[in-house]
């Protein structure tokens, strides 16, 4: 079935200034600073670091090194298995500006045999310059030596600017164009504290590409790497990616410090449904679930397109509206006449329950669907009845019971 006819798509009646990024998945570093997520163990790291190639992530950030040994240990785990396994995708590990944080990313580079890329990073913003009693002099001092010392040992070179969205332009010109001058040839605007709107995120980044690297005369490319305190973490992505930045950041359910970050598995949906991405997303739910249950991370009912209510409903209205679409032979009508989103496209199937704000469509629904054929209309009058009891969407089990108290079934 053709989708002109029978959807107008309010989101194409002007030009969209989207298109097609690059993603950097944080899941397994800054996703596990969130203070509420267990730190898995390397096999289902590398279960996780597996997931992201099948999906056709481009790079992935495998840790900072500098955190202890622990974590020297993972990331020459994950690095192996990039090389051992031909995956496609491309590493990369945060350092802070120091050397002492870029050496072991340099070492395990070294000892597998692949490029790493070192993500250095400090603070730029005035309130943290203050807190810390940071001059720009010894800000730009310790960055150089980070940046030389990288660049010395062979690896690429993102340069980070922390609290980016809070910094004032004079410093983020500064930092920004001398990390250029030492080899830098990535630079990451980070919305540390989830400050920014989208209007202030395409103000940013277009200024950065315009002030900054345009002059430089190198080919330079741009991050956006977001935080969700102010609810805005994927507005602010497709503002960034609007703007013209090259990458985004994001981890699977959005884990990370505080609320979070941009939300990986988000974006790669929407990017399908943009028709800026393909790909078989097919495995994007093994992807949520593997790090639902490695990080302790429950993923909420109501969360798009893999939390168990997303295409589950027990209301009439939209029960019957799918069984129309479904009686009419057509699985492209019933999977998008209650959903903007095609649950098949992502290994989903829409679902019809039972419960308080249910219709006799439901019930019938629910028992064909469980081999029960349509039941009678007695027995399909008194499931509904006890529903319509109930503060609740019913168990199988309770309407399983109902069955079995009726004799003829």
């Amino acid at each position: 079935m053709s989708e002109a006819p029978l959807i107008h798509d309010w989101n194409e009646t002007e030009p969209s200034a989207l298109r097609s990024v690059e993603l950097d998945d944080e899941t397994l570093r800054d996703g596990l600073q969130s203070p509420s997520v267990k730190d898995p163990d390397i096999g289902a790291k590398l279960r996780i670091l597996h997931l992201m190639d099948e999906l056709g992530i481009d790079a992935a950030d495998i840790g900072l090194p500098g955190a202890g040994p622990r974590a020297v240990s993972d990331v020459r785990e994950l690095a192996r298995e990039i090389a051992r396994a031909g995956l496609r995708i491309r590493p990369n590990c945060a350092a802070r500006t120091l050397v002492q944080d870029v050496e072991p990313i340099a070492r395990i580079s070294q000892e597998t045999g692949i490029a790493i890329e070192a993500c250095t990073f400090i603070g730029s913003s005035p309130i943290r310059q203050y807190a810390e009693d940071w001059t720009l002099d010894r800000m730009l001092r310790v960055s150089e030596q980070a940046v030389t010392f990288a660049v010395g040992e062979g690896l690429p070179v993102m340069f980070v600017t922390e609290d980016t969205t809070r910094a004032r332009p004079e410093v983020l010109k500064a930092l920004y164009g001398r990390a250029i001058e030492w080899g830098a040839r990535r630079i990451c605007l980070a919305d540390t504290v989830g400050h920014a709107t989208p209007d202030g995120v395409r103000s940013l980044v277009r200024w950065v590409r315009d002030a900054v690297v345009a002059p430089s005369g190198e080919n330079v490319k741009v991050d956006w790497h977001g935080h969700r305190d102010r609810g805005l973490g994927l507005a602010n992505a497709f503002a960034a990616i609007e703007a013209g930045a090259d990458r985004i950041h994001g981890t699977a359910l959005g884990i990370g410090e505080r609320v979070g970050n941009v939300e990986m598995d988000l974006l790669l949906v929407n990017l399908r449904l943009l028709g800026l991405r393909q790909g078989d997303l097919a495995s994007l739910g093994r992807y949520c679930e593997e790090v639902s249950v490695a990080t302790g991370v429950e993923i909420p009912p109501g969360y798009p397109v893999f939390g168990r209510d997303a295409f589950r409903t027990g209301t009439g209205v939209h029960a019957a509206a799918i069984i129309k679409a479904e009686v009419k032979g057509d699985a492209w009508l019933a999977d998008r006449i209650y959903s903007g989103v095609p649950a098949g496209m992502f290994g989903r199937r829409q679902e019809i329950e039972i419960g308080p704000m249910a219709g006799l469509s439901n019930v019938r629904y629910w028992l064909r669907e469980r081999g029960h054929g349509e039941g009678d209309d007695c027995l399909a009058r008194r499931i509904l009845d006890h529903a319509k009891q109930q503060n609740h969407t019913l168990t199988d089990e309770e309407v399983g019971a109902i069955i079995g108290d009726d004799g003829s079934h």
